[in-house]
């Protein structure tokens, strides 16, 4: 009768292989298979040089063949593999690579397949065969328990990091506000020089998401960006880096047409609560129609009058019955008269920007001055129309 190849070469192995397996597999020696193993790893990014002791390679390599033998005797793993767990973890707080990682431990396979063949006579050659999938299933295993214990370290580690650098982040908005060598220190741990120039941003309600995002942008643009939340604002701040034509650059650009208050802390970390306080000042400013960052330059005059309303002190309190007493197109002109004054600083810019004579621009200034005892064209007196009228 001739032999069926399918049935012979089948990768299921037989009642009779038993005996003759575990007999292959107690020809096995760990130690041997731990140097094959070892100078295997020697060849593999990540481990060259080899970011943990030898030894510790040596003992971890070992209790893993100890346990591949073991799960090989039994047909698989019906447990968690203790090892493999001590590897995830321990790779993960080395900082190998999880590319690097996984190329070693495959190795596994091929150190025992390799020492299976060497122990084994020509007559074992189909009962390797029905062995191979138990092979690379235990193996499989193996390496699956031990990925997942370093994905599960390294989120940990994400999760220690993150806290210890909020907690930074946090003393500095704590009072009192550090200083000197320890402000110095939290400046090292943020990776930041001390004194070095910052960004400072904020956001407010539904201005907030919009800021997440380009945050989020900005960091996989290779931009390491900082969050705190002071009161209903969420403050960021970066260092001020200048880049022209990089991606930051653009993202900073894109950055600027949010809804966001912008303050440059000069001094760094030194200055950044305060900076991060007028930041939230400033992004409380806008009017629901507005877009673009509110700068000091483009808020301060909003800030002032809302603190002076704040405070009980009219602004303009006397100016708005004075501009009663005329009549309702003539206060127009000289509201525009005045406006487009403050905003330009020239007599000869505002007469052409409204059509008229600079004579008639001239009149209407000083029309306006004798009504409301303020002259725009004298700067202490003018201020309180920029801050009024902001």
């Amino acid at each position: 009768m001739t032999p069926d190849p399918a049935r012979s070469l089948s990768d299921t192995p037989r009642p009779d292989d038993h005996d003759r397996w575990l007999q292959l597999l107690d020809h096995l020696d760990l130690d041997e298979l731990t140097e094959t193993f070892l100078e295997l790893v020697g060849s593999v990014a990540g481990y060259d040089p080899p970011p943990i002791p030898q030894s510790e390679l040596r003992r971890t390599g070992r209790l893993s063949f100890s346990a591949l033998v073991d799960g090989l005797r039994a047909g698989g793993f019906d447990e968690e593999i203790t090892i493999s767990t001590d590897v995830g973890v321990s790779r993960a707080r080395a900082g190998i690579p999880i590319t690097s990682l996984m190329t070693a431990i495959r190795h596994d396979f091929t150190v025992l397949w390799e020492a299976l063949t060497r122990v084994a006579e020509a007559d074992d050659a189909e009962l390797l065969v029905r062995h191979t999938g138990i092979v690379l299933r235990t193996v499989d295993e193996y390496v699956g328990q031990t990925q997942r214990a370093y994905v599960a370290e390294r989120e940990r580690m994400r999760e220690e990091e993150a806290s210890v650098r909020q907690g930074l982040i946090a003393s500095l908005f704590q009072e009192p506000q550090p200083s000197g060598l320890h402000l110095h220190s939290i400046a090292t741990q943020l990776g930041l020089p001390p004194e070095a120039p910052l960004v400072v941003i904020a956001a407010t309600d539904r201005d907030i998401a919009p800021l997440r995002v380009a945050i989020s942008e900005l960091e996989r643009a290779g931009a390491t960006v900082y969050t705190h939340h002071l009161g209903d604002a969420l403050v960021a701040f970066t260092r001020r880096l200048e880049l022209p034509g990089s991606r930051l650059d653009e993202l900073g650009r894109q950055l600027l047409e949010l809804r966001i208050g912008v303050v440059i802390a000069a001094s760094g970390l030194a200055e950044l609560r305060r900076s991060a306080t007028t930041a939230g000042e400033l992004a409380h400013l806008f009017a629901p129609d507005e877009e673009g960052a509110m700068t000091w330059s483009r808020g301060w005059a909003r800030l002032a009058a809302r603190n002076l309303l704040a405070s009980g002190r009219p602004i303009l309190g006397d100016v708005q019955p004075a501009l009663e007493q005329c009549g309702e197109a003539e206060r127009t002109r000289l509201e525009e008269a005045v406006r487009s004054y403050l905003r330009t600083g020239s007599v000869s810019e505002s007469a052409a920007e409204l059509f008229c004579h600079r004579n008639t621009l001239t009149n209407r200034l000083r029309r306006f001055a004798d009504l409301t005892g303020i002259d725009p064209t004298v700067p202490e007196q003018s201020a309180r129309l920029v801050v009024g009228w902001a």
